[in-house]
């Protein structure tokens, strides 16, 4: 049985069959390193307080209780997607 790939999966594939891979020499020190880095960006030890809307931040308070994620937390993600360039607008 041959399963259907994504679009994503098969560029996944097409750049491994391309040698674009590197294997990992140092495998433990590697995921120390990533563990490292992962809790660097979702360390949040500063604070920053705006003014906006009551009808804005009722929309945000809404959007992220479909997310499941409380409205802080969701309001600093979108500032984290915005600033690494991966924020997409949503398809309407």
């Amino acid at each position: 049985m041959k399963t259907k790939l994504t679009k994503e999966e098969k560029e996944i594939v097409k750049s491994f069959e391309k040698g674009e891979w590197i294997p990992v020499t140092d495998l433990s020190r590697r995921k120390k390193e990533l563990m490292q880095y992962a809790r660097d960006t979702l360390k949040k030890d500063k604070r920053l307080n705006i003014r906006i809307s009551e009808r804005d931040l009722t929309e945000l308070q809404r959007k992220a209780v479909r997310e499941g994620l409380p409205y802080q937390t969701f309001v600093s993600s979108i500032i984290h997607k915005f600033i690494n360039g991966t924020l997409v607008e949503e398809k309407k």
